[in-house]
């Protein structure tokens, strides 16, 4: 099959269209149009200059703010007990905070798994409410440092801080008046103070 040629009005047609257009990529001439009878002869393009850009200078961290911002939205588990409310006699609560008042009943959840700590720590808290006591010492432990860098954060000591989970929500919730740290001579961080409500 012969090429024909073009017609007058299909090469303005041809010179219209080309001149509309700009090409992507000006400093590369294809093949194609390099050949003379795929159209009427075009001057070569020239290569578009891209402008300097007129950005301000910029160095990286000049806008930094400092650290980055912790991936764990909530206070530490210490600041939200100190921040908490007191719902009992305050008095009595400075003398707990002290380590003045002796607790009357103490667990120790130092080494059990979640599922052994739960159900114990609940049948504690209950019986020693039943039984009339007001101050209880919960021990957890520390805990180690189980974090080892994973897309999970895993805080260190789970016991001490599924504990105070536990008693601020049901059934616990409504035994427990008062949830603060322990003073140094009971346990310090590795232990709380849980203060009962009275049992009716």
């Amino acid at each position: 099959m012969t090429r024909r040629r073009l017609r007058p009005d299909e090469i303005e047609l041809w010179r219209k269209i080309a001149d509309s257009t700009e090409r992507l990529h000006p400093e590369r001439l294809t093949p194609d149009a390099a050949r003379a009878d795929d159209g009427p002869q075009r001057p070569k393009p020239k290569p578009h200059k891209i402008p300097k850009s007129r950005l301000p200078e910029f160095r990286v961290g000049d806008r930094a703010r400092g650290a980055e911002p912790s991936h764990d939205l909530m206070p530490p588990l210490v600041d939200r007990l100190r921040g908490a409310p007191v719902n009992m006699d305050s008095k009595a609560y400075l003398r707990m905070k002290r380590g003045k008042l002796v607790p009357e009943g103490r667990i120790d959840l130092h080494g059990m798994t979640i599922d052994k700590a739960h159900p114990a720590l609940t049948s504690f808290i209950l019986r020693a409410q039943a039984s009339g006591k007001r101050l209880v010492l919960v021990i957890t432990g520390k805990g180690r440092d189980r974090d080892e860098g994973g897309p999970i954060p895993v805080p260190r000591g789970i016991l001490k801080h599924q504990v105070p989970n536990w008693l601020s929500t049901p059934p616990l919730a409504q035994a427990v008046l008062q949830i603060t740290e322990a003073h140094v001579t009971h346990g310090g961080g590795g232990a709380y103070y849980v203060y009962l409500r009275r049992y009716r």
